[in-house]
């Protein structure tokens, strides 16, 4: 799930070399941090944060196929 929130912010912004994700397991969830460039910010949350939504919501179908809890954080 890492990779593939990896790989979904690399293709949207426009400096992916800035791009990182931090995971952070717990006991019943994985929380993936999203870090990106300030001038990329608005492009991974987009209007009204639909695009955040939906990156949120591949990345949540990819953890109930491995039956764990997934929270996703733009920083």
């Amino acid at each position: 799930m890492k990779d593939l929130l990896e790989v979904i912010a690399k293709s949207l912004v426009d400096d992916p070399d800035m791009v990182s994700v931090n995971e952070i397991v717990g006991e019943q969830s994985i929380i993936l941090e999203l870090k990106v460039s300030p001038e990329d910010m608005g492009k991974v949350i987009g209007k009204q944060g639909r695009i955040a939504k939906a990156i949120r919501t591949v990345v949540k179908a990819a953890a109930v196929k491995e039956n764990k809890r997934v929270v996703v954080e733009i920083i």
